[in-house]
């Protein structure tokens, strides 16, 4: 295997994206949750709510600051090992990845980073508005992205001049089904993955005998309601995608004749076919198993609340720690049966993945496969880490968490504080 750069440059971009998008989806399934509860304790002025806000956006903060490395780490991994893709499109594949850089970094970045140090110095609406512009932002990126990725599925809305692809229309390129249909599948599976990890979080602090305000009843109500109701558009954006897969793209025959199609499909048509399918079972396994549990989990919280008997169901919150790994690990084989499936080409019917691929020895291969895995196995323990460590200490001990001028940690209270 060591000896081979395109299978290393090839495992080296699949654990790195793999890794990165642990971070994309947590981000896109807490921001809906946080701007909700903050929109919630604004209108109701209650500062005791706020601190739900905090504990949430302290979570968000650590994930969101791992995720910006990893995500700079595996673009410059794309430029230095995939320079075919980068000097034959980068005109129309490299576009809305720029676009993307611009959204993160740059406007979603910097409303954060308001919203971070505005806690008590701007006004409660314009706070609030902060964190509405990341929200928005962060879905804007994961859209530009999934263009891209798009265009590697269903290349259209350009034309070859001189062995180089020139962007003649933009708004195909936006509109393109193999986009559309994975965003949809992507943020509704995003959703299910921040679901997830706050009712994971939540069971942890209600076997604890934990509630401050309610605010873990709230989430374990919350994520069993999005299991319940997002499993089925999720399984139907991702089958609508299916029709794809056996579609030639609209730009089929500008780059090879049919003939050398159909020649280069044959020759890698059987490699990736075993992959594909295991992934394609493990998926549909993951995603049926959330939707015979999401009304259970739902059941068992309106018993709880009804009954008040939530101290006898605490022994069966414990499994409810290893959750969030259902939906990410789901989504993961879905991209995984995506990737495998588009093989083996990486732009399809005008780019292979063997002629995608940076020239390298076997060697400089080795040590980038290394040194980018190392990289982001860092990257990946420290922030499981840290969330772990955040969402165990709970509402008083989070990045965010209100701090008195006295030094003691806030007391808990019964009933609302209006002074936020």
């Amino acid at each position: 295997m060591f000896d081979d750069p395109l299978l290393l440059a090839r495992l080296q971009f699949a654990f790195t994206a793999a890794t990165h998008f642990m971070f994309v989806a947590l981000t896109l399934g807490l921001a809906p949750y946080i701007l909700t509860a903050q929109l919630r304790a604004t209108l109701s002025g209650d500062r005791e709510r706020m601190s739900a806000v905090r504990f949430w956006g302290g979570l968000y903060l650590v994930n969101y600051g791992m995720g910006v490395l990893s995500g700079l780490v595996m673009e410059l991994q794309l430029a230095l090992n995939w320079s075919g893709l980068q000097e034959m499109y980068g005109y129309s594949f490299g576009a809305p990845l720029a676009l993307e850089t611009m959204t993160a970094f740059f406007i979603e970045s910097t409303f954060l980073g308001l919203w971070i140090f505005g806690w008590d110095r701007m006004g409660r609406w314009a706070h609030l508005g902060c964190f509405a512009v990341v929200t928005a932002t962060a879905y804007l990126s994961a859209w530009w992205v999934l263009v891209s990725n798009g265009f590697l599925r269903n290349p259209v809305g350009f034309e070859m001049v001189d062995g180089v692809a020139h962007l003649t229309d933009p708004v195909a390129l936006m509109t393109n089904p193999a986009a559309t249909m994975a965003f949809g599948h992507i943020v509704t599976g995003a959703l299910l993955v921040g679901a997830a990890v706050i009712i994971a979080t939540s069971a942890y602090h209600l076997r604890r005998g934990s509630d401050p305000q309610r605010m873990f009843s709230r989430g374990i109500g919350y994520g069993a309601l999005v299991m319940v109701l997002l499993p089925i558009p999720v399984a139907g954006f991702g089958g609508v995608q299916f029709g794809l897969f056996g579609q030639d793209p609209p730009t089929s025959g500008q780059t090879y004749s049919a003939a050398e199609i159909e020649a280069i499909e044959a020759a890698g048509s059987g490699v990736h076919a075993g992959v594909g399918t295991a992934a394609e079972v493990f998926m549909m396994g993951m995603w049926g198993l959330m939707f015979l549990l999401g009304p259970v989990l739902l059941l068992g919280w309106v018993i709880a609340r009804v009954s008040k008997s939530a101290r006898r169901l605490r022994g069966a919150l414990y499994p409810l720690a290893v959750l969030p790994f259902l939906p990410y690990l789901a989504s993961v084989g879905g991209w995984v049966f995506r990737e495998t499936n588009r093989q083996p080409w990486t732009v399809v019917h005008h780019l292979t993945t063997a002629d995608a691929v940076t020239p390298m020895s076997p060697a400089a291969a080795a040590a980038a496969f290394g040194l980018f895995t190392l990289a982001f196995a860092l990257l990946a323990g420290t922030t499981w880490w840290l969330l772990v460590r955040f969402a165990r200490r709970g509402p008083e001990g989070g990045p965010l968490a209100e701090r008195r001028d006295d030094g003691a940690a806030p007391a808990e209270s019964s009933t609302p504080v209006p002074t936020f």
